[in-house]
């Protein structure tokens, strides 16, 4: 199965957009950590941008670059959203209300709670109404996302806007799935023809692959984001591209199953 990058978007500590991680995934520019700043999705209304928490504001922003990027518009695209946790913020507020006050949580976090609030957003902010799908697989939540994704992309031949995203949980929750920080990325897939000049993504499930290791990064601080953060599994794949490297990537999938995503550079 075969897929090409149209459009791809990134925010994370240190890596603002698209435009300046690829500088810095291929080499040319060193990776620091710095405080993220997540913009607010400036296509909600503002009762709706009040709403929307830390996972909607840079799943939105991964997405509107890559769309921006692509000159596609959003609301005319099917779109997959994969997050290990979603918003644990908010169940840890849920779970507060319940236990310290007996009380049902307020609509308002019971909303935004769910595992498809982002992609309801996403369809809020553009007025898509296309079919969209939210995922979760734990670490293996991008590699379960791009292989959605890529399966949509080649059952419908139409392009789908994957968004992968993950926020670090409160003090309570974090013990137990400690994340070092927020990451979100998106990639905009289309079908890929024989003769196809741009890069193109081929995928493959892997059981012989479970055995090595999954691709890492050779920068120190790149890995430490890459395992820091589910979402952030996808930092191989985006290097490769950023680098127009031909080189197959290894993404966690099943124990006994790696997902191999092979890129294929422009001609």
């Amino acid at each position: 199965m075969r897929v090409r990058p149209l459009g791809l978007g990134i925010i994370a500590p240190g890596l603002k957009d698209w435009s300046y991680a690829t500088a810095v995934l291929r080499g040319d520019q060193h990776y620091e950590h710095e405080t993220l700043q997540a913009p607010p999705p400036a296509r909600l209304t503002p009762n709706e941008r009040r709403r929307a928490t830390l996972a909607t504001k840079l799943a939105l922003e991964a997405a509107r670059q890559a769309t921006a990027a692509a000159g596609l518009a959003g609301q005319d695209l099917g779109s997959v959203f994969a997050s290990a946790d979603g918003d644990m913020a908010l169940i840890d507020s849920m779970c507060r209300a319940i236990y310290e006050h007996q009380q049902p949580p307020s609509p308002t976090v019971f909303q935004n709670s769910v595992h498809n609030a982002v992609a309801g957003y996403w369809s809020i902010a553009t007025g898509c109404r296309q079919a969209s799908t939210s995922v979760a697989a734990g670490d293996s939540s991008f590699a379960a996302g791009l292989l959605e994704a890529a399966t949509q992309v080649a059952c419908k031949r139409a392009a789908v806007l994957l968004v992968a995203f993950d926020v670090p949980a409160p003090i309570l929750l974090s013990p137990h799935r400690p994340f070092s920080c927020a990451f979100a990325c998106a990639l905009l897939l289309a079908p890929a023809a024989d003769g196809d000049e741009g890069a193109t993504i081929k995928l493959n499930l892997d059981a012989a692959a479970a055995e090595q290791p999954e691709t890492a990064m050779a920068d120190e601080k790149l890995e430490t984001l890459r395992i820091g953060n589910p979402a952030a599994r996808a930092l191989p794949l985006l290097a490769a591209i950023a680098s127009a490297r031909a080189t197959p990537v290894l993404l966690p999938y099943w124990p006994e199953l790696r997902l191999v995503a092979d890129l294929e550079p422009a001609r």
